[in-house]
């Protein structure tokens, strides 16, 4: 997945002692989904062609600036489509500032249809465990993973301790990243915002720690009532 994010052409860095300039952003989300939307289709031949010649890169200026003029603060990909065959995500990742213009977004958002399908917020990958992340001379199996989770039955809410096997061999910044990214893989974006209280890196397999996609089964399940606690983060 690569979410793209708006480049700073300038050749030379900006100096550290200017202020970051303003961001415009619109007073109307409903006229700038609707804005959005038709600067999307007159770029929609121009990006078919990117993504047919396997180059998305070519169209990435273009799109940067069609969701900016959204909202400075949002973030799109290009994915493979569940459905479809290919996907436009764009999200404010939970941001509740940002949430009426994603809102306003989806709402005024074509049909899907065979090619194309719209997601306001990142999506789960259907099945986490066939995933394998490259990290350098690092390859991190997320069919290895295994969390441990403690429920809130009043909150509905979870706080779970991560493990992989691999994590002894990467750096603090790596390993943080690699606890949270089988968490969002596995229950989408918004799921995980919603459901997720505490996350934790375990240093060792806990006891009674269950695989990602027992994991998704608890936490969409939370809203029935229950669930019993399955082991507890360290």
């Amino acid at each position: 997945m690569r979410l793209f994010r708006r480049k700073n052409t300038d050749t030379d860095p900006p100096d550290p002692r200017t202020a970051w300039p303003e961001q415009h952003v619109p007073d109307d989300p409903a006229a700038a989904a609707e804005a959005f939307w038709v600067g999307w289709f007159d770029l929609l031949p121009m990006v078919s062609a990117a993504l047919g010649e396997g180059e998305p890169h070519r169209v990435e200026h273009e799109l940067c600036q069609l969701v900016e003029a959204l909202h400075p603060r949002l973030h799109f990909s290009l994915e493979r489509g569940r459905q479809s065959i290919y996907a436009l995500v764009v999200t404010g990742q939970e941001d509740p500032e940002v949430r009426p213009f994603t809102d306003a977004w989806r709402a005024t958002a074509p049909p899907d249809d065979a090619i194309w399908e719209y997601h306001d917020s990142v999506p789960p990958v259907p099945d986490p465990t066939e995933v394998t992340v490259n990290l350098g001379e690092h390859r991190i199996s997320l069919a290895d993973i295994r969390v441990v989770a403690q429920v809130d039955e009043t909150e509905h809410v979870v706080d779970v301790a991560v493990f992989h096997p691999g994590f002894g061999e990467l750096d603090d910044a790596t390993r943080q990243t690699m606890t949270f990214l089988p968490l969002d893989a596995t229950l989408g974006e918004r799921l995980a915002a919603e459901r997720l209280r505490r996350v934790e890196t375990a240093a060792v397999e806990p006891a009674g720690a269950i695989t990602l996609l027992e994991f998704r089964e608890l936490v969409r399940g939370l809203d029935a009532g229950g669930h019993e606690n399955v082991g507890a983060p360290d």
